[in-house]
Protein backbone atom coordinates (compact mmCIF):
# COMPACT_ATOMS: atom_id res chain seq x y z
CA UNK A 1 0.00 0.00 0.00
CA UNK A 2 1.44 3.18 -0.71
CA UNK A 3 2.97 5.45 2.08
CA UNK A 4 0.54 8.43 1.20
CA UNK A 5 -1.20 10.85 3.50
CA UNK A 6 -4.36 8.50 5.26
CA UNK A 7 -6.56 11.93 5.09
CA UNK A 8 -5.27 12.57 1.72
CA UNK A 9 -6.20 9.19 0.50
CA UNK A 10 -9.20 9.46 2.43
CA UNK A 11 -9.96 13.02 0.50
CA UNK A 12 -9.35 11.59 -2.87
CA UNK A 13 -11.50 8.35 -2.79
CA UNK A 14 -15.68 9.54 -3.36
CA UNK A 15 -17.99 7.43 -0.51
CA UNK A 16 -19.67 4.26 -1.63
CA UNK A 17 -23.42 4.36 -2.18
CA UNK A 18 -25.22 1.73 0.20
CA UNK A 19 -25.86 -1.64 -0.13
CA UNK A 20 -28.36 -3.77 1.12
CA UNK A 21 -27.39 -5.70 4.59
CA UNK A 22 -27.28 -8.90 3.19
CA UNK A 23 -25.44 -8.12 -0.21
CA UNK A 24 -23.03 -5.89 1.74
CA UNK A 25 -21.63 -8.74 3.55
CA UNK A 26 -21.15 -10.76 0.90
CA UNK A 27 -19.64 -8.23 -1.33
CA UNK A 28 -17.93 -6.03 1.23
CA UNK A 29 -13.97 -6.13 0.76
CA UNK A 30 -11.29 -7.16 3.34
CA UNK A 31 -10.87 -4.32 5.86
CA UNK A 32 -7.60 -1.88 4.58
CA UNK A 33 -5.48 -0.60 7.04
CA UNK A 34 -6.50 2.72 5.91
CA UNK A 35 -10.22 1.88 6.95
CA UNK A 36 -9.44 0.55 10.02
CA UNK A 37 -7.47 3.60 10.79
CA UNK A 38 -10.45 5.97 9.75
CA UNK A 39 -12.99 3.79 11.55
CA UNK A 40 -10.76 4.07 14.48
CA UNK A 41 -10.54 8.32 14.26
CA UNK A 42 -14.26 9.25 13.82
CA UNK A 43 -12.58 12.81 13.86
CA UNK A 44 -10.83 12.16 10.81
CA UNK A 45 -14.08 10.93 8.78
CA UNK A 46 -16.38 13.78 9.89
CA UNK A 47 -13.09 16.14 9.07
CA UNK A 48 -13.58 14.84 5.51
CA UNK A 49 -17.05 16.43 4.69
CA UNK A 50 -15.73 20.04 5.59
CA UNK A 51 -15.49 22.71 2.64
CA UNK A 52 -11.94 24.34 2.54
CA UNK A 53 -11.28 27.58 2.69
CA UNK A 54 -7.57 29.80 1.25
CA UNK A 55 -5.39 31.35 3.80
CA UNK A 56 -2.20 32.88 3.93
CA UNK A 57 -0.08 31.11 6.66
CA UNK A 58 0.77 34.45 8.25
CA UNK A 59 -2.94 33.33 9.86
CA UNK A 60 -2.08 30.78 11.21
CA UNK A 61 0.14 29.82 14.94
CA UNK A 62 1.55 26.22 14.83
CA UNK A 63 -0.49 24.14 17.30
CA UNK A 64 2.31 22.99 19.42
CA UNK A 65 0.93 19.35 20.42
CA UNK A 66 2.22 18.41 16.52
CA UNK A 67 4.50 15.44 16.50
CA UNK A 68 6.80 17.61 14.14
CA UNK A 69 9.21 20.37 15.26
CA UNK A 70 9.15 23.56 12.96
CA UNK A 71 12.09 24.86 13.96
CA UNK A 72 13.77 21.70 12.20
CA UNK A 73 12.49 22.18 9.10
CA UNK A 74 14.57 23.70 6.73
CA UNK A 75 14.79 24.21 2.81
CA UNK A 76 16.42 20.92 1.76
CA UNK A 77 14.30 18.71 4.34
CA UNK A 78 11.14 20.27 2.63
CA UNK A 79 12.38 21.06 -1.02
CA UNK A 80 10.16 18.16 -2.51
CA UNK A 81 7.32 19.27 -1.17
CA UNK A 82 7.88 23.14 -2.18
CA UNK A 83 8.27 21.70 -6.23
CA UNK A 84 5.14 20.12 -5.90
CA UNK A 85 3.05 22.94 -4.35
CA UNK A 86 4.65 25.50 -6.42
CA UNK A 87 4.27 22.96 -9.83
CA UNK A 88 0.07 22.89 -8.67
CA UNK A 89 -0.10 26.68 -7.55
CA UNK A 90 -0.93 25.41 -3.67
CA UNK A 91 -1.27 22.51 -1.59
CA UNK A 92 -3.39 19.58 -3.05
CA UNK A 93 -4.13 18.05 0.06
CA UNK A 94 -5.88 20.57 2.65
CA UNK A 95 -4.23 21.19 5.95
CA UNK A 96 -5.83 21.51 9.13
CA UNK A 97 -6.85 24.56 10.98
CA UNK A 98 -8.99 25.58 14.30
CA UNK A 99 -10.11 28.68 15.26
CA UNK A 100 -8.76 30.70 17.87
CA UNK A 101 -11.01 33.46 18.88
CA UNK A 102 -8.53 34.67 21.88
CA UNK A 103 -5.08 34.36 20.15
CA UNK A 104 -2.97 36.52 18.07
CA UNK A 105 -3.79 35.20 14.82
CA UNK A 106 -7.16 33.60 13.95
CA UNK A 107 -6.32 30.32 12.94
CA UNK A 108 -4.18 27.47 14.78
CA UNK A 109 -2.65 25.00 12.34
CA UNK A 110 -3.16 21.47 13.54
CA UNK A 111 -2.07 19.48 10.67
CA UNK A 112 -0.11 20.49 7.79
CA UNK A 113 3.02 21.57 9.04
CA UNK A 114 5.62 20.57 6.21
CA UNK A 115 3.05 22.57 3.56
CA UNK A 116 2.66 25.53 6.19
CA UNK A 117 5.98 25.83 6.47
CA UNK A 118 6.41 25.34 2.02
CA UNK A 119 4.05 27.63 1.46
CA UNK A 120 5.58 30.22 4.18
CA UNK A 121 9.27 29.56 1.91
CA UNK A 122 7.17 30.24 -1.43
CA UNK A 123 5.04 33.09 0.05
CA UNK A 124 8.74 34.87 0.86
CA UNK A 125 10.74 33.89 -2.30
CA UNK A 126 8.72 35.19 -5.05
CA UNK A 127 5.45 33.47 -4.46
CA UNK A 128 3.32 35.69 -2.88
CA UNK A 129 0.07 34.45 -3.92
CA UNK A 130 0.19 31.05 -3.19
CA UNK A 131 -2.00 30.20 -0.70
CA UNK A 132 -2.83 27.87 2.00
CA UNK A 133 -5.63 25.06 1.52
CA UNK A 134 -7.28 24.53 4.62
CA UNK A 135 -10.18 23.07 6.81
CA UNK A 136 -11.78 23.66 9.44
CA UNK A 137 -12.52 22.18 12.37
CA UNK A 138 -13.64 22.31 15.76
CA UNK A 139 -11.24 19.84 17.62
CA UNK A 140 -10.34 19.93 21.31
CA UNK A 141 -6.48 19.02 22.55
CA UNK A 142 -7.04 15.28 22.51
CA UNK A 143 -8.88 15.33 19.72
CA UNK A 144 -6.22 17.29 17.28
CA UNK A 145 -3.78 14.84 18.91
CA UNK A 146 -5.23 11.50 17.81
CA UNK A 147 -6.15 13.38 14.45
CA UNK A 148 -2.47 14.50 13.60
CA UNK A 149 -0.99 11.33 14.93
CA UNK A 150 -3.68 9.54 12.12
CA UNK A 151 -1.42 11.19 9.29
CA UNK A 152 1.88 11.92 11.33
CA UNK A 153 2.15 8.08 11.48
CA UNK A 154 2.66 7.75 8.06
CA UNK A 155 5.02 10.23 7.56
CA UNK A 156 8.74 8.36 7.33
CA UNK A 157 10.18 12.36 7.74
CA UNK A 158 9.51 12.76 11.57
CA UNK A 159 12.26 11.49 13.14
CA UNK A 160 11.29 8.70 15.93
CA UNK A 161 12.59 11.20 18.85
CA UNK A 162 9.99 13.73 17.79
CA UNK A 163 7.34 11.12 17.74
CA UNK A 164 8.67 9.80 21.15
CA UNK A 165 8.88 13.43 22.55
CA UNK A 166 5.08 14.12 20.65
CA UNK A 167 3.68 10.80 22.42
CA UNK A 168 4.99 11.71 26.31
CA UNK A 169 3.52 15.21 25.71
CA UNK A 170 0.37 13.44 25.07
CA UNK A 171 0.51 11.18 27.85
CA UNK A 172 1.23 13.32 30.88
CA UNK A 173 -1.33 15.63 29.20
CA UNK A 174 -4.34 13.93 27.92
CA UNK A 175 -3.84 10.85 29.39
CA UNK A 176 -3.06 11.42 33.09
CA UNK A 177 0.38 9.66 32.55
CA UNK A 178 -1.18 6.38 31.86
CA UNK A 179 0.99 5.25 28.84
CA UNK A 180 -1.51 1.76 28.00
CA UNK A 181 -4.94 4.71 28.21
CA UNK A 182 -3.34 6.55 25.04
CA UNK A 183 -2.53 2.97 23.39
CA UNK A 184 -5.50 2.17 23.82
CA UNK A 185 -6.92 5.43 22.26
CA UNK A 186 -4.30 5.86 19.34
CA UNK A 187 -4.42 2.08 18.68
CA UNK A 188 -0.58 1.76 18.98
CA UNK A 189 0.81 -1.66 20.82
CA UNK A 190 1.69 -0.50 24.75
CA UNK A 191 5.39 -1.65 23.93
CA UNK A 192 5.84 0.35 20.78
CA UNK A 193 4.41 3.66 22.62
CA UNK A 194 6.78 2.57 25.64
CA UNK A 195 9.55 2.11 23.32
CA UNK A 196 9.29 5.34 21.54
CA UNK A 197 8.50 7.57 24.79
CA UNK A 198 11.96 5.78 25.92
CA UNK A 199 13.81 7.77 23.36
CA UNK A 200 12.95 10.47 25.36
CA UNK A 201 15.45 9.38 28.06
CA UNK A 202 18.75 9.98 26.30
CA UNK A 203 20.32 13.09 27.53
CA UNK A 204 21.08 15.54 24.62
CA UNK A 205 24.99 14.86 25.04
CA UNK A 206 24.51 11.38 23.61
CA UNK A 207 21.61 12.68 20.87
CA UNK A 208 24.24 15.38 19.92
CA UNK A 209 26.58 12.11 18.44
CA UNK A 210 24.08 11.57 15.91
CA UNK A 211 24.41 13.00 12.75
CA UNK A 212 20.99 14.10 12.78
CA UNK A 213 17.73 13.36 14.91
CA UNK A 214 16.83 10.97 12.10
CA UNK A 215 19.56 8.39 12.66
CA UNK A 216 18.08 7.81 16.38
CA UNK A 217 15.87 5.39 16.11
CA UNK A 218 13.48 3.30 18.32
CA UNK A 219 15.84 0.04 17.72
CA UNK A 220 19.22 1.92 18.63
CA UNK A 221 17.22 3.59 22.12
CA UNK A 222 16.49 -0.42 22.97
CA UNK A 223 20.37 -0.99 22.53
CA UNK A 224 21.24 2.17 24.70
CA UNK A 225 18.36 2.41 26.80
CA UNK A 226 19.79 -0.02 29.38
CA UNK A 227 23.31 1.14 29.30
CA UNK A 228 22.10 4.88 29.93
CA UNK A 229 20.06 3.73 32.84
CA UNK A 230 23.35 2.80 34.78
CA UNK A 231 24.88 5.68 36.36
CA UNK A 232 28.24 4.47 35.71
CA UNK A 233 27.83 3.49 32.08
CA UNK A 234 25.86 6.68 31.23
CA UNK A 235 29.30 8.63 31.91
CA UNK A 236 31.59 6.85 29.86
CA UNK A 237 29.16 6.99 26.73
CA UNK A 238 28.58 10.40 27.14
CA UNK A 239 32.35 11.14 26.99
CA UNK A 240 32.50 9.03 24.12
CA UNK A 241 29.59 10.62 22.72
CA UNK A 242 31.43 14.33 22.80
CA UNK A 243 34.21 12.59 20.54
CA UNK A 244 31.83 11.50 17.89
CA UNK A 245 29.99 15.00 17.69
CA UNK A 246 33.71 16.56 17.51
CA UNK A 247 34.21 13.90 14.48
CA UNK A 248 30.90 14.52 13.23
CA UNK A 249 31.60 18.51 12.95
CA UNK A 250 34.65 17.57 11.61
CA UNK A 251 33.07 15.80 8.67
CA UNK A 252 30.47 18.47 8.08
CA UNK A 253 33.17 20.85 7.78
CA UNK A 254 35.16 18.66 5.33
CA UNK A 255 32.29 17.50 3.42
CA UNK A 256 33.04 13.86 4.35
CA UNK A 257 30.32 11.41 4.84
CA UNK A 258 28.84 11.27 8.54
CA UNK A 259 29.29 8.77 11.10
CA UNK A 260 25.93 6.72 10.27
CA UNK A 261 23.37 5.97 13.42
CA UNK A 262 24.57 2.11 13.59
CA UNK A 263 28.24 3.10 13.89
CA UNK A 264 27.23 5.90 16.31
CA UNK A 265 25.36 3.07 18.51
CA UNK A 266 28.54 0.30 18.26
CA UNK A 267 31.09 3.05 19.31
CA UNK A 268 28.70 4.11 22.42
CA UNK A 269 28.14 0.97 23.90
CA UNK A 270 31.60 -0.20 22.77
CA UNK A 271 32.82 2.84 25.54
CA UNK A 272 30.15 1.71 28.13
CA UNK A 273 31.67 -1.83 27.77
CA UNK A 274 35.15 -1.11 27.75
CA UNK A 275 37.14 -2.90 30.74
CA UNK A 276 39.03 -0.23 32.64
CA UNK A 277 42.37 0.24 31.66
CA UNK A 278 42.04 -0.93 28.32
CA UNK A 279 43.27 1.82 25.63
CA UNK A 280 41.39 2.78 22.40
CA UNK A 281 42.94 1.82 19.57
CA UNK A 282 42.39 3.44 16.09
CA UNK A 283 44.12 2.46 12.75
CA UNK A 284 45.86 5.52 10.75
CA UNK A 285 45.36 4.66 6.97
CA UNK A 286 47.09 6.39 3.84
CA UNK A 287 46.42 5.10 0.37
CA UNK A 288 44.76 2.32 1.18
CA UNK A 289 47.87 1.20 3.73
CA UNK A 290 48.22 0.68 7.63
CA UNK A 291 50.40 3.32 8.30
CA UNK A 292 49.97 3.49 12.28
CA UNK A 293 48.04 3.17 15.20
CA UNK A 294 46.69 5.91 17.64
CA UNK A 295 46.01 4.64 21.52
CA UNK A 296 43.92 7.09 23.46
CA UNK A 297 44.47 6.40 27.37
CA UNK A 298 41.48 7.27 30.02
CA UNK A 299 43.38 10.23 31.04
CA UNK A 300 42.88 11.49 26.71
CA UNK A 301 46.52 11.83 26.06
CA UNK A 302 47.10 9.94 22.90
CA UNK A 303 49.99 8.10 21.66
CA UNK A 304 50.61 7.42 17.90
CA UNK A 305 52.78 4.85 16.58
CA UNK A 306 53.86 4.83 12.71
CA UNK A 307 55.30 1.61 10.33
CA UNK A 308 58.00 1.63 8.47
CA UNK A 309 56.07 2.39 4.93
CA UNK A 310 57.24 3.67 0.98
CA UNK A 311 55.01 6.83 1.66
CA UNK A 312 56.65 10.19 1.55
CA UNK A 313 56.81 12.34 4.74
CA UNK A 314 54.12 14.48 3.13
CA UNK A 315 51.83 11.86 2.13
CA UNK A 316 52.20 10.53 6.24
CA UNK A 317 51.48 13.95 7.65
CA UNK A 318 48.51 14.53 5.28
CA UNK A 319 46.96 10.86 6.86
CA UNK A 320 47.89 12.69 10.25
CA UNK A 321 46.33 15.56 9.60
CA UNK A 322 42.52 14.49 9.99
CA UNK A 323 43.36 13.49 13.69
CA UNK A 324 45.62 16.26 14.88
CA UNK A 325 42.61 18.04 13.69
CA UNK A 326 40.09 16.09 15.39
CA UNK A 327 41.82 16.59 19.05
CA UNK A 328 42.28 19.88 18.42
CA UNK A 329 37.78 20.25 18.15
CA UNK A 330 37.99 17.39 20.84
CA UNK A 331 39.57 19.63 23.36
CA UNK A 332 37.86 22.69 22.62
CA UNK A 333 34.45 20.70 23.21
CA UNK A 334 35.66 19.59 26.24
CA UNK A 335 36.24 22.66 28.02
Amino acid sequence: MSRRSLIGEALASAPAPAQPAAAEAKAAPRATFTSKRLEAFGEAARMLKRPTIRLKPAECSIWAGNARDYALLTEDRVRSLIDSIHAENGNRIPVVVRRTPNGELPYELVIGTRRHWAISWLNANHYPDIELVAIIDDLDDEAAFRLADVENREREDISDLERGQNYKHAVDAYYDGVQSRMADRVKLSKSMLARYIGLTEIPQTIISAFNSPMDLQVRHGDKLLPLIRQPALRGKMEEAARTIAAEQSFRQSGDEPPIGGADVVARLIKAATLRPGRNQKAVIEAQGLTIGQVDRDRAREWSITLNPSDLSVDEMLEALRPLLENAKILKKSMR
